[in-house]
C-alpha cells in the first residue's frame, strides 16, 4: 500500500442512509430517504490540496445538505481545470498556492478545507484566517503543539473558526460506544487498546519526509489510537511512556518513526496500550474494557463500514459516508454554534499534538513523560 489513504480506501463500501441514533446522544443531521429541500444557510467550501483525500471529500460533499464545494486551491493548474469540469467550480473560485490570499475578496467562499501535507498546515491555515475565512484542517492539525497553538491564536485574532477533520467524531457506531460509556454500561473503564498501522510503500512519498510529515507513522496513523483512546475512555491522559522500533533505517530516516509502542495513563487509573506502525498490515482495532462490559471495533477508523460489538451484542448502526456527515455537521457548528458530542475544534487538535510531542520525547529518553492539564 502506498499510503494511509489506500489502506482506508480498501475498507470502504457504498454508503446507505442512517436513522437517528438511539440513546442520549443528539441525532446527527443525516440524509433522510425523501428529504425536504434544505432552505437554510449553506457552508460554501474551497478545498486546498486536490490529492486523493481532497477528492474523497469533494465527492462526499456532493450529497451534503448544508455544505457545498464551491472552490479549489492547488499548485497544479491541470488539477484545477479538472475540478472545474468535474465539480462545476467557477474559474473565479480557483486559486494557486501562491495567490490564494485573494480569497479575502471572494464573497462566494466561507471556509477553506486544508488537505495538504502536515508540515504545510500551519502557514496555510494562518493565511486562510488572515483572509477572513473559516479554516478546516485535516489531522494532525500541525507537526507539533507549538505550531498548533499559533494556528489557534491566528484564527482567534481573525475571529474565524478553526475545525479539524476528525470524521470519527460523527461516526454512528463510535458515538454509540461513547453513549454506552457515558450511560455507565461498561462500568468503571479499566483499559483501552488501539492498534493502528499498515505497510507503507513508496519511500519517496511525503509521508516519509520529516519536514512535510512531521514524523512517520505516528503523525499519519498513530494519531487515530491517541484520539480514540481519549474519546473511548472519556478522559485526558496524564502520562505517557513509549518505545520505538526501527528495522529499516534507510526507508525510515532520522525523525521518521516506523513503529512506536506507547502507553497512556488516565486520572481514573485507566490505562491504554497502543501501537503505531508503518511496517505491519491490517491493524485497525480498538478495544475498551470496563468492570461491567467491553466494546471491540475492527475496523475502527477506516472509511467504512466500521464494525464492532459490545458485551450486549453487535453494533448495527448502518454506514454512511463519513465525510458527508462531517461537512454537514461542521456547517451546523459554524452557523448554529452546535456542540458536537466530541469536539472537533482547534483545542481538540492541540490536545492530540501535545500527546504526540510527549510520546516522541518518551521514546527518545526512555522516561515517563507527565502531561500538564
Amino acid at each position: 500500500m502506498n499510503s494511509r489513504r489506500d489502506f482506508l480506501q480498501k475498507l470502504t463500501l457504498s454508503a446507505i442512509t442512517l436513522p437517528l441514533l438511539p440513546g442520549s446522544l443528539k441525532p446527527l443531521n443525516l440524509p433522510e430517504e425523501n428529504p425536504e429541500p434544505y432552505q437554510g444557510k449553506v457552508l460554501r467550501v474551497a478545498i486546498l490540496g486536490l490529492g486523493s483525500y481532497g477528492t474523497r471529500v469533494a465527492d462526499a460533499m456532493q450529497t451534503c445538505k448544508r455544505a457545498k464545494l464551491v472552490g479549489a486551491i492547488s499548485g497544479t493548474p491541470t488539477k484545477l481545470k479538472e475540478w472545474q469540469t468535474k465539480y462545476n467550480i467557477p474559474a473565479k473560485n480557483c486559486y494557486s498556492y501562491d495567490n490564494f490570499d485573494q480569497i479575502k475578496n471572494n464573497k462566494d467562499i466561507d471556509a477553506v478545507y486544508v488537505i495538504t501535507p502536515n508540515g504545510l498546515h500551519r502557514d496555510q491555515v494562518i493565511r486562510v484566517a488572515k483572509a477572513g475565512k473559516h479554516a478546516i484542517c485535516e489531522k494532525p492539525m500541525a507537526i507539533n503543539a507549538q505550531q498548533g497553538q499559533q494556528m489557534i491564536d491566528a484564527c482567534q485574532a481573525a475571529n474565524v473558526r478553526l475545525l479539524v477533520g476528525y470524521r470519527m467524531h460523527f461516526e454512528p457506531k463510535t458515538l454509540e460506544v461513547i453513549r454506552m460509556r457515558q450511560a455507565g454500561e461498561f462500568g468503571k473503564i479499566k483499559f483501552f487498546q488501539g492498534l493502528s498501522g499498515f505497510t507503507i510503500g513508496d519511500p519517496k512519498q511525503w509521508r516519509l519526509n520529516k519536514e512535510l510529515a512531521g514524523g512517520g507513522a505516528m503523525m499519519d496513523i498513530g494519531i487515530y489510537s491517541i484520539n480514540g483512546a481519549r474519546y473511548m475512555v472519556g478522559e485526558e491522559p496524564v502520562w505517557v511512556t513509549a518505545q520505538e522500533t526501527k528495522t529499516d533505517p534507510v526507508k525510515f530516516k532520522e525523525g521518521v518513526d516506523e513503529t512506536i509502542l506507547f502507553q497512556m495513563g488516565f486520572p481514573s487509573g485507566a490505562v491504554a496500550s497502543c501501537l503505531s506502525t508503518y511496517s505491519m498490515n491490517g491493524l485497525d482495532k480498538f478495544y475498551l474494557n470496563g468492570e461491567k462490559g467491553f466494546a471491540e471495533m475492527q475496523p475502527s477508523t477506516g472509511y467504512g463500514p466500521i464494525k464492532g460489538q459490545t458485551h450486549k451484542g453487535e453494533l448495527n448502526q448502518p454506514h454512511i459516508t463519513h465525510q458527508t456527515v462531517q461537512m454537514d455537521e461542521m456547517a451546523a457548528i459554524i452557523f448554529d454554534n452546535k456542540k458536537p458530542e466530541v469536539p472537533v475544534d482547534g483545542q481538540e487538535g492541540l490536545r492530540d499534538l501535545k500527546i504526540i510531542d510527549a510520546i516522541f520525547l518518551a521514546a527518545k529518553t526512555g522516561k515517563k513523560v507527565e502531561l500538564k492539564a
